[in-house]
């Protein structure tokens, strides 16, 4: 067997290992639906998605906020998301004059009211600006979801959901991350839409 051989199907069983540690953890399939609620109400009461991330996971937030907007396989009218990452104005000017840590929490500040939901994407839990934004979203009562990994570290305390993704390695959380960010998005619109499953 080639060296590649050999790494797709070592990589391939990590993943179906983390996906199955999830199909089998009802307590994390119950803090999920709880996110999945507090989205779907979020859009019932006229408010709006903001997500966020660092590396791998601003990617994430970005891939997700486009699902909400466009869609994620059917037509339907927008959904109002957007990702707190995409912005090199505002980000570098918050990064230069307050500090990284305050890229999010300054936007949320400045732009979500309690109607709004904010969703921070943490493999580790820990990244500051995360805990930043939480804070920020508890001084301010709006409703918060954590997609993170191990064991929530920071952020656990500070979301009003914390959904922890299996997987010992980064990448192998991710992937499950995004299998919980597309299942959010087709949650919502099933619901919202009457999209029969």
């Amino acid at each position: 067997m080639s060296l590649a051989a050999r790494i797709i199907c070592r990589n391939l069983e990590r993943s179906i290992a983390a996906k199955n540690e999830l199909l089998q953890n009802a307590e994390t399939q119950a803090e999920f639906a709880r996110s999945v609620d507090i989205v779907l109400n979020c859009y019932q009461q006229g408010g709006r998605l903001y997500v966020a991330g660092n590396g791998g996971s601003a990617a994430d937030a970005q891939h997700l906020a486009a699902e909400f907007v466009s869609r994620l396989a059917r037509d339907r009218a927008p959904l109002p998301a957007e990702a707190l990452t995409t912005d090199s104005s505002i980000i570098t000017a918050i990064g230069n004059d307050y500090g990284y840590d305050e890229i999010f929490s300054r936007q949320i500040a400045g732009k979500l009211t309690s109607t709004d939901v904010f969703l921070g994407i943490t493999t580790s839990g820990n990244s500051p600006n995360i805990v930043k934004a939480l804070e920020v979203c508890r001084e301010r009562n709006i409703q918060s979801i954590v997609f993170t990994g191990h064991d929530g570290g920071k952020v656990r305390e500070l979301s009003d959901v914390c959904v922890i993704a299996p997987g010992e390695l980064t990448s192998q959380i991710q992937e499950v991350h995004l299998v919980l960010e597309h299942t959010l998005c087709e949650c919502v619109e099933a619901a919202l839409f009457d999209f029969e499953l």
